[in-house]
């Protein structure tokens, strides 16, 4: 992986495809951890954080995250979630954020040097293609490390380097937490 002190970086990440990558690596990212790390490796311009909510609910699993996010130096572009029934009766969820992170990668790319791109989805072949041909460098961080590999193919190999999760998991993850017998419940 190759990043210089003088470069200018901006951080891009697919909430939902890097909690899925780091999920079939059994990790938890640290954010903080994420932010210093890349903080060393070049001039981090910006960070962005991309995920969708549902305004439905009282309470959401990923509010304090985004919360959390937004204090400390993460800029968070969010859109509300839409809830659905399938044909079989299940409850679906769908807030593909694609667009909005195609869009300010593009929109950026003329201010940066390097970009690195957290998410596996090959639906972002085509974007990876238009920056580079800016100038742009590209770094994709995702995993093959899992069954099934969360990278796709042709998004790692029209990035400029890839960057499994688990080769950077040590310096950007939480810590595996230990349970003594005190912890455990009957």
């Amino acid at each position: 992986m190759a990043f210089y002190a003088s470069e200018r970086l901006a951080l891009f990440i697919d909430g939902a495809n890097l909690y899925s990558a780091a999920k079939a690596l059994g990790v938890e990212i640290d954010y903080r951890k994420l932010l210093n790390e890349f903080r060393g490796k070049g001039r981090l311009l910006r960070a962005y954080y991309y995920t969708a909510l549902l305004d439905t609910e009282d309470y959401s699993p990923i509010r304090k995250l985004v919360d959390w996010l937004q204090y400390n130096g993460f800029n968070l572009v969010t859109k509300t979630a839409r809830e659905f029934t399938d044909r079989e009766g299940r409850r679906r969820i769908k807030g593909n954020m694609d667009v909005e992170l195609t869009v300010d990668i593009m929109e950026i790319s003329n201010h940066v040097d390097h970009i690195v791109l957290f998410s596996g989805d090959g639906d972002f072949l085509r974007l990876i293609e238009a920056v580079k041909a800016k100038g742009v460098r590209v770094s994709v961080v995702s995993t093959i490390e899992s069954t099934p590999p969360m990278a796709s193919d042709e998004l790692r190999r029209a990035a400029d380097s890839f960057i499994d999760l688990a080769d950077l998991a040590g310096s950007v993850t939480r810590p595996r937490r230990e349970f003594s017998e005190e912890d455990r419940e009957d």
